[in-house]
């Protein structure tokens, strides 16, 4: 598997869901196709300090959604087919916000953070005034990838 996965155990969102979603997004991305392989479920569990349960909701989820196949030896694979369909995206939107509200983000913050991820940033750090009021993220701060 290329694309990484990581787990806030302090976020509210559950930490299936994050796996979920995270599989989603890179899926959507491009950058987990049809046929590339996820971790095993014992693997991802040890990696991500998870129990195998939690993992393996995730991955059922998957399996329901058409995202992922268990295939006998091979594991569990990106399906053939995989899309995300606006219900996924949505689903998946819905989920982070639940996060940044979580975290005490502004919504102008949020924003930041996903246009950052959509030009490909690898870290983008909005600024706050810290009073709880709306600011204006600065973009510019954060180095693009290259």
């Amino acid at each position: 598997m290329t694309a990484q996965l990581e787990v806030d155990l302090t976020s509210g969102v559950p930490a299936f869901e994050q796996i979920r979603a995270q599989v989603v997004a890179h899926v959507a991305a491009g950058r987990l196709v049809a046929g590339d392989r996820l971790p095993t479920i014992r693997a991802l569990a040890t990696d991500l300090g998870l129990a195998a349960g939690t993992v393996a909701r995730a991955f059922r989820e998957l399996e329901a959604e058409g995202v992922v196949e268990t295939r006998r030896r091979a594991g569990t694979v990106i399906a053939e087919g995989a899309s995300v369909p606006t219900d996924l995206a949505r689903r998946a939107a819905e989920t982070y916000v639940a996060a940044v509200r979580a975290a005490g983000l502004t919504d102008d913050e949020a924003l930041v953070l996903v246009h950052g991820a959509l030009l490909g940033r690898q870290s983008v750090t909005p600024t706050s005034t810290g009073s709880g009021s709306s600011s204006t993220p600065n973009v510019d701060r954060t180095p693009s990838r290259t």
